[in-house]
């Protein structure tokens, strides 16, 4: 049984809180199966959500866009341990060709659950 902080097996609402401290925390359901499908894929590997729910103000603080899909708890950057970051976006890459926000970036990966696909590239 799930405590009310526990979002699924692996994942806990703290892990995806706004990093501001506004406790904003809120987590779209579709991107919890999302990561755990992954992780599930990836041989339990262990998740580390570096980014996930954000207020409009920190969003803003921290450069990122106005309509990012972290302002709805519908986004997370993250890394996987023991997996380089482009592997993890080609895994997501085969397996929803067409949905999702996907970014790449130097050492983390985005994953955004938004109703139509998006895929960026920022790596330096």
């Amino acid at each position: 049984m799930l405590r009310p902080t526990q979002l699924s097996q692996h994942f806990w609402r703290r892990e995806f809180a706004c990093k501001c401290g506004c406790g904003f925390d809120t987590v779209d359901a579709e991107l919890i199966y999302v990561l755990e499908k992954l992780r599930y894929e990836l041989d339990e590997s262990i998740i580390r959500i570096t980014s996930g729910c954000r207020c409009p103000e920190y969003n803003a603080k921290i450069g990122g866009s106005p309509r990012s899909q972290h302002l709805k708890g519908k986004a997370a950057d993250f890394v996987v341990k023991n997996y380089h970051a482009d592997d993890v976006s080609n895994v997501f890459e085969l397996w929803f060709p067409n949905h999702y926000g996907l970014g790449r970036y130097h050492g983390r990966t985005h994953i955004d659950v938004r109703g139509k696909k998006s895929r960026w590239d920022l790596r330096k």
